[in-house]
């Protein structure tokens, strides 16, 4: 098996004593059953995750990863590749929308090169290098990187969770940079959903619709030259992936590890998704999908996981912005599950001991 040469990725699955505990307080709270809707949820499996009947959300990280693509040279994108560079640096000075809602939220934010091409302008004391090439290789021609480089990428981003982790993450926000890297999501989503590239490639960066179609295209290329299998899934990120969706890939493989709630932004952090799921099922139960975005096989690839949005705002920005936009809802519905009062403390009657089902309204 390809998970085998990165060594033990076992994860554990979330305590169900706790999420089920968690249902149970859910049920006593001064409401009516269910009328939190997904909050109720989302409580319950940060309790599970924690393995804590209080679960707390306080230490808040993003992580951001960026890297570049050889297939731009395929002419699949609106922008130029030293776009890359020059967003990484606006990361780094504050000026991205992430970095607008991250200072909002309250939560830190690491900005990691994990193969941008170009250099990066301004000041890089705080960049996190994980670069193992200047980019990806056409994939139309062949692997976008060495199989090695893959299985690095994915190590470098579990110990990058883990570091986290040992700092006191409760929460950690995924999100990406790289111009070109939708036609990689889209190339994997394809493999691993096992859908044909017209139905899952999008407009990405704001391409018409010839050029989404010349996309699709360039992505049949891709996966008829490299042949990747579903089965492989360090074998399809070798093949038609990239180097910040490997990083995030190994994100969540690592924020599992060490019982950690990993938010999802859009689509490419949901490729990586694919990629931890398919190495470990069991991570999927430490993620959150943030929101629906508008390319087309968003919605395929959280079906394939199990995963349901929490908001929708017809966003396609990707860098985590729909991930930070969630993290107040995440710490709305751990402070309602610790802090509102049960029936029983506000002296309020309950449904069944008032005898009438409309005695509580929300």
């Amino acid at each position: 098996m390809s998970e085998s040469s990165l060594g033990s990725v076992e994860i554990d699955p979330i305590s169900v004593a706790h999420v089920e505990a968690a249902r149970s307080r859910q049920s006593s709270l001064t409401k009516p059953a269910g009328s939190l809707g997904r909050l109720e949820d989302i409580a319950c499996q940060v309790a599970g995750i924690q393995h804590t009947d209080n679960p707390a959300i306080v230490d808040k990280w993003v992580v951001v990863a960026a890297a570049d693509h050889g297939v731009v040279d395929e002419g699949v994108s609106a922008f130029p590749q030293t776009v890359t560079a020059q967003m990484v640096a606006n990361f780094l000075s504050g000026g991205a929308a992430v970095s607008v809602l991250a200072r909002q939220v309250g939560a830190n934010v690491k900005i990691v090169d994990a193969g941008v091409a170009h250099p990066i302008p301004g000041d890089t004391s705080d960049l996190v290098v994980c670069k193992l090439a200047e980019g990806t290789n056409n994939f139309t021609d062949g692997p976008a990187m060495p199989r090695e480089h893959a299985v690095e990428i994915l190590r470098e981003g579990m110990q990058l969770a883990k570091n986290l982790s040992q700092q006191g993450a409760d929460l950690i926000a995924i999100g990406e940079m790289g111009i070109g890297n939708t036609t990689a999501a889209s190339a994997i989503t394809s493999v691993m959903l096992d859908q044909p590239p017209k139905t899952v490639t999008g407009h990405g960066t704001g391409i018409d619709e010839v050029t989404r179609l010349k996309k699709a295209y360039v992505v049949s290329r891709a996966i008829t030259a490299n042949a990747p299998q579903a089965t492989d899934p360090v074998g399809v990120l070798a093949t038609i992936g990239g180097y910040e969706i490997g990083l995030l890939a190994g994100v969540i493989l690592g924020g599992a590890k060490t019982r950690t709630l990993v938010v999802l932004d859009g689509f490419i952090s949901t490729s990586a998704a694919l990629i931890a799921a398919a190495i470990a099922p069991k991570a999927t139960q430490y993620m959150l999908a943030s929101h629906k975005s508008v390319e087309r096989g968003h919605m395929l690839a959280l079906t394939h996981l199990g995963l349901r949005p929490v908001i929708d705002l017809d966003m396609r920005l990707g860098e985590a912005s729909g991930a930070v936009l969630t993290i107040p809802i995440v710490e709305s519905a751990v402070r309602l599950h610790n802090e509102m009062a049960t029936f029983e403390e506000a002296q309020v009657s309950g449904k069944e001991e008032a005898g009438n089902p409309e005695s509580v309204r929300s």
